[in-house]
């Protein structure tokens, strides 16, 4: 089998271990089969997608719709490397998988708008499937309605016109979307579970995404929520359909 492919951009090395272990995890993936370039860390290396069964974007601190001044050099390099590789999946239909932050990646590649009216605070909100969503080989043995983890700055305003909606929120519509037969996007997190969360909290909470000092109280928030098992399943379900 060809390994699988993840592009990650967190730099602190905790929590982009946490990362790369609960996708491998949740996946049902080796470690043998889940190849990681940490792209914080030096520039992508040239990528083969011939070599590879499929690409995934972890989450990020990094916000596509920052101002370019206001973004760092790693920042702007790093999306600069994925937008020509998006350039290359996007035209092969390559199997693409982008959590979080495949948002901003992959939505506006494809010309969608993702700023901050579409933000949301960390927590566990409901993801109901679209009609599309149902019908979806990843989705179809998924719960019409089933809880997710979010908590970003920014969302996306406008679906890209490449893209088919297959699940929506009450304050993001846009939690996931397919362009082509392969490539998807979501808004919540299906590399996290409740304590990878907990931990999330405690590295970013300098980072604005909560006032400063409520740390606890947005833990405590995901300790005593409901349960979110559901959408790791998605993980699952791309590794299995592009494993070759």
């Amino acid at each position: 089998m060809k390994p699988f492919l993840l592009l990650a951009t967190r730099s602190e090395d905790d929590v982009a271990d946490e990362e790369y272990e609960t996708i491998c995890r949740f996946s049902g993936l080796r470690e043998e089969q889940l190849h990681r370039v940490r792209l914080e860390a030096g520039p992508m290396p040239p990528i083969d997608l011939h070599r590879y069964s499929g690409v995934i974007i972890g989450g990020s601190p990094f916000n596509s719709s920052d101002p370019p001044e206001l973004k760092s050099e790693v920042q702007r390099r790093a999306e600069a490397e994925m937008r020509d590789l998006l350039d290359e999946v996007f035209a092969r239909d390559f199997p693409f998988l982008g959590a979080c932050y495949g948002v901003g990646t992959l939505g506006t590649h494809q010309g969608g708008i993702v700023d901050r009216t579409r933000g949301e605070e960390i927590g566990v909100i409901e993801v109901s499937l679209t009609e599309e969503g149902r019908r979806d080989p990843l989705l179809r043995e998924l719960p019409e309605v089933f809880h997710g983890y979010v908590g970003h700055k920014e969302g996306t305003r406008r679906l890209a016109p490449s893209a088919v909606l297959l699940a929506t929120g009450a304050d993001c519509p846009v939690q996931m979307f397919r362009v082509g037969r392969n490539l998807y996007a979501t808004q919540f997190h299906p590399e996290l579970d409740g304590p990878a969360l907990v931990n999330r909290i405690e590295a970013y909470k300098e980072h604005g995404y909560f006032p400063t000092g409520d740390a606890e109280r947005v833990k405590d928030r995901i300790r005593t929520g409901p349960a979110v098992t559901e959408p790791r399943r998605i993980l699952a379900a791309f590794a299995d359909r592009y494993a070759r």
